[in-house]
């Protein structure tokens, strides 16, 4: 089996295609399901969680990294909701929150603009001006986040497995693509996939854990072994590997950790 995500332009029917195709493949059909985990899980309130990946990056968010800590929460909870498989994830950036894992098919819909205002003007009872405002904005916002926190263009056709235009197409069609596809072997799940994504969940979670105190890290983790890096902003080795043990404590999952502290002069590493 596998996982689908489906990533679109706001009104680009991406939502009633997952659902149809998490109906043909008797799969999990999941989008705010993962909002409000990372809601529950960091004790955030799910509005906020909703605007840090809907709106666009502002000037104060580069001084607080409010938002890159909120997308750490978000992703925490979906890479481990996505461990049980066989799921359609149709929220935003999941096709960029899993790359390198090739269990993962990942689609992407297009829409021509006047359709995508016509369904927005029927959804809002609004005039023809409003909604292409509202919809070029909301491009213009998903735009500027991958930009902003990744430096690419999370739209780029290259991140994407399948690129379908809806023009001519209909949903029926687009499901049974996508569904056949997703059968094939080149997208069937392994067990060494799945220890993948088990390893990319505890590095994410770790970092969400952490982020608060130690924004300026990087986590990774194999087989339960974690390995933390600092930047040379973190002076005090030995304070950090206990602050860091009592963040992440509770996370049976972790076997051993090591940290790496880079200062000015020295690296240290430390191990448990």
């Amino acid at each position: 089996m596998s996982i689908i995500t489906i990533s679109r332009a706001f009104c680009s029917k991406g939502t009633q295609l997952a659902e149809l195709i998490a109906e043909q493949l008797h799969y999990t059909c999941v989008s705010r399901e993962i909002l409000l985990e990372a809601s529950d899980q960091f004790n955030i309130p799910e509005i906020i969680l909703t605007k840090a990946i809907h709106d666009g990056p502002t000037i104060f968010d580069k001084f607080t990294h409010g938002k890159q800590r909120y997308i750490a929460f978000i992703r925490s909870a979906l890479l481990d909701f996505l461990k049980k498989d066989n799921m359609v994830y149709h929220g935003l950036a999941g096709h960029f929150f899993l790359q390198g894992l090739p269990h993962v098919l990942k689609v992407r819909t297009i829409a021509d603009m006047d359709v995508r205002i016509r369904e927005e003007m029927e959804k809002e009872n609004i005039s023809e001006l409003m909604a292409r405002k509202r919809l070029m904005n909301d491009d213009k916002n998903r735009h500027n986040f991958g930009m902003y926190l990744y430096g690419v263009d999370t739209y780029d056709p290259d991140l994407f497995d399948l690129v379908i235009n809806l023009r001519d197409m209909s949903l029926n069609d687009c499901a049974d693509i996508v569904c056949h596809t997703a059968t094939r072997p080149s997208f069937t799940t392994t067990e060494e996939s799945l220890e993948r994504l088990s390893d990319l969940a505890l590095a994410a979670k770790v970092y969400a854990l952490i982020i608060d105190k130690y924004f300026n890290s990087s986590v990774h983790s194999h087989e339960g072994n974690v390995s933390i890096q600092m930047n040379d902003q973190l002076a005090k080795p030995e304070k950090i590997r206990k602050d860091v043990e009592k963040l992440i404590k509770n996370v049976q999952e972790v076997k051993k950790i090591s940290i790496s502290v880079k200062t000015s002069s020295l690296r240290t590493a430390m191990h448990k």
